[in-house]
């Protein structure tokens, strides 16, 4: 995999990677991964690198600031925290490293961002949306799970796991996702007044067993933007990790339909 390298935005000191080929070329699109509540580039692993070179298209890998190598985080975070990297952090990476043509593809609150992003407001540049165990509303079966990768966190080795990929920023990391989710005032959060807004093709992605959200989060999308769906069988919330093939597939589909 290509090195990481670092950009300073409005928010900190942001670390990402650049997967496929180097030489970009401004009549192509980046492909822009957004990674889940506890990712970061390296979590990744070399699935962006196999997209790229799928699709022969350059890919941008990066860590939201209180992930990874990126700059540390304020704690609590705001239960609006994906609003702001969708309306704000996102676009000022984007601009400090010169990022025209777009298509994005996230994953869980990686692909809420996306979602924010694109139906915040008509985005020069995006040419479309590839959303992988997104969340749209809040579930229960969300907060249940939560709720049991808090306890393994403060009793297990979740901590010690996950320091390996987020080193001094693991609090950060978790805490920023967990708490927000445990949140009582959570259980409004709904972003489907964004989807409603969004103007260029979406496709969703999710496992038929996905542990943190149900089918209905696909449904809601699909009623809103007309979007491509796949629901995986054998597949829990990380399509990319459970499912890499059919996911690729998916993905490579969905990148050529939009001409590239």
């Amino acid at each position: 995999m290509a090195g990481v390298q670092f950009v300073d935005t409005p928010a900190g000191r942001i670390e990402y990677r650049w997967a496929g080929s180097a030489l970009r070329d401004a009549a192509l699109p980046v492909l822009v991964f957004l990674h889940e509540g506890l990712g970061c580039v390296t979590l990744w692993k070399d699935f962006p690198d196999q997209v790229a070179q799928a699709t022969g298209l350059p890919a941008l890998v990066y860590s939201r600031i209180g992930y990874g190598g990126s700059s540390a985080c304020a704690l609590p975070r705001p239960i609006t925290y994906m609003h702001d990297e969708g309306e704000a952090g996102l676009p000022d990476l984007l601009a400090a490293l010169g990022i025209q043509s777009h298509i994005l593809i996230g994953h869980s609150d990686g692909a809420s961002i996306s979602l924010i992003y694109a139906g915040a407001k008509e985005r020069d540049g995006l040419q479309g949306v590839a959303v992988m165990a997104p969340h749209v509303f809040c579930e229960d079966v969300s907060v249940r799970s939560i709720r049991a990768a808090d306890k393994a966190y403060a009793e297990g080795d979740l901590k010690a796991r996950l320091a390996k990929y987020h080193g001094d920023n693991v609090d950060c990391a978790f805490r920023g996702w967990c708490d927000s989710w445990l949140n009582p005032e959570f259980h409004h959060w709904n972003i489907e007044a964004y989807v409603d807004r969004i103007k260029v093709p979406v496709v969703v992605i999710q496992g038929e067993d996905d542990e943190y959200g149900t089918a209905a989060q696909v449904e809601s999308i699909r009623q809103r933007t007309a979007a491509e769906t796949l629901l995986i069988p054998g597949c829990g919330h990380s399509p990319q990790r459970d499912q890499p093939a059919a996911t690729l597939k998916a993905l490579t589909g969905f990148i050529h339909s939009l001409g590239f």
